[in-house]
């Protein structure tokens, strides 16, 4: 199956995300891309991975450092080192510049990270956000991620909360809100072929 779209994934922890953006990719036959981000964007500035494993898809904790700073210009040119920034907002710097070289030269699946507001010019983007029960994210938490059981619900919970803050700061529009994407999709009674087949029959309609 051809493709000529860009295609973002937004999603509630434990729905799926990245193993429905990995099979979609590889159905679509053009690339993936979501932790391979952090890898690129290390090799970029000569900082180990393992630092930026631990701030990926987190806001800074200092909104009034990054304002101060001019993190929030980075968009009209950027200018301020970048050795002055918490490693969060390096990171974000970094991975929006990728994204965007990505996009000049590829099209692709991307989970996260604002993909969907860095692209959001681009005529062939197309904005997924997936979400599921909360009882099923529990159960793909303790079964996929190997969360303790006792602590699975917590940890949904909060990893929402960290990605909601992360895409509420960066972008200024509200992560999960229905309106900012093109094809919302509740995974809790698919499979991950099902929902990559609900997508891919969505991307032949609209062409």
């Amino acid at each position: 199956m051809s493709c000529n779209k860009i295609i973002t994934i937004t999603r509630q922890f434990g729905s799926g995300g990245h193993e429905i953006g990995s099979a979609l990719a590889k159905k679509l036959g053009i690339g993936f891309y979501d932790k391979e981000l952090i890898t690129l964007a290390a090799k970029k500035s000569g900082i180990a991975p393992e630092v930026f494993e631990v701030a990926d898809e987190k806001a800074t904790n200092s909104l009034l450092y990054s304002m101060s700073v001019g993190i929030y210009n980075y968009g009209a040119g950027f200018s301020h080192s970048m050795s002055d920034l918490p490693v969060n907002d390096q990171l974000y710097i970094l991975q929006h510049k990728i994204i965007k070289e990505k996009a000049e030269k590829e099209c692709f699946v991307i989970v996260g990270r604002c993909a969907d507001y860095i692209l959001k010019d681009y005529s062939n983007l197309v904005k997924i956000f997936l979400y599921a029960d909360l009882d099923s994210r529990i159960q793909r938490a303790v079964e996929r991620h190997e969360v303790d059981p006792s602590k699975a619900k917590q940890a949904v919970v909060k990893a929402d909360k960290n990605r909601a803050n992360y895409y509420n700061f960066y972008s200024g529009q509200k992560w999960g809100q229905a309106e900012n994407y093109d094809l919302c999709i509740n995974s809790t009674k698919l499979t991950t072929e099902q929902a990559v087949d609900v997508i891919s029959d969505y991307l032949n309609i609209i062409g």
